[in-house]
């Protein structure tokens, strides 16, 4: 089931986060967050109108995805910035890809145009969700982000919701 986040799922949401900062590449955040941290940012996010949603699997949170900003200046208002992540024991079971269409819905029922993914160049999950999904490449960044003593490459997938 797919459903809007509730501010008592920040602790399930923070400890999926969590594997992919300590373990991977796939976020570029480098220090863990708390439940209190989570639920700030679950607060902006709804705050701003933005949807965020969860996947839930028996009342367990096994996946979310959410929207934010691209940038501050007013001009990218209809540009969000995507993020989805599924438990690392439910990969590959279909929440993904679930989660993201959902999410693309809801954005594109809200009126905004463009949804961008940004992602590194090694995360080939997340660039089979992003194609699957109807992104297309439309940047990468040489080195751009560095984690566990690496450089990686930034890549930048785009949605395009609406025609002006």
């Amino acid at each position: 089931m797919i459903r809007s986040v509730r501010l008592s799922d920040a602790g399930a949401i923070a400890g999926i986060y969590n594997y992919y900062v300590k373990e991977t590449m796939v976020t570029f955040e480098t220090e863990e967050i708390d439940i209190k941290e989570m639920e700030k940012r679950i607060m902006e996010t709804l705050e701003y109108g933005y949807p965020f949603i969860v996947h839930e699997e028996e009342g367990i949170v096994t996946g979310y995805a959410y929207v934010r900003k691209w940038r501050e200046r007013i001009s990218h208002n209809n540009t969000l910035e995507t993020s989805v992540y599924v438990d690392k024991d439910k990969k590959t079971k279909g929440t993904g890809k679930k989660l993201y269409n959902s999410l693309i819905e809801k954005c594109r029922e809200a009126g905004f145009h463009v949804l961008i993914g940004v992602l590194a160049n090694t995360n080939t999950a997340s660039k089979k969700l992003h194609k699957n999904t109807g992104f297309k490449k439309t940047g990468h960044f040489k080195e751009a982000a560095n984690k566990f003593g690496k450089f990686i490459d930034v890549e930048f997938w785009s949605l395009i919701l609406k025609t002006a």
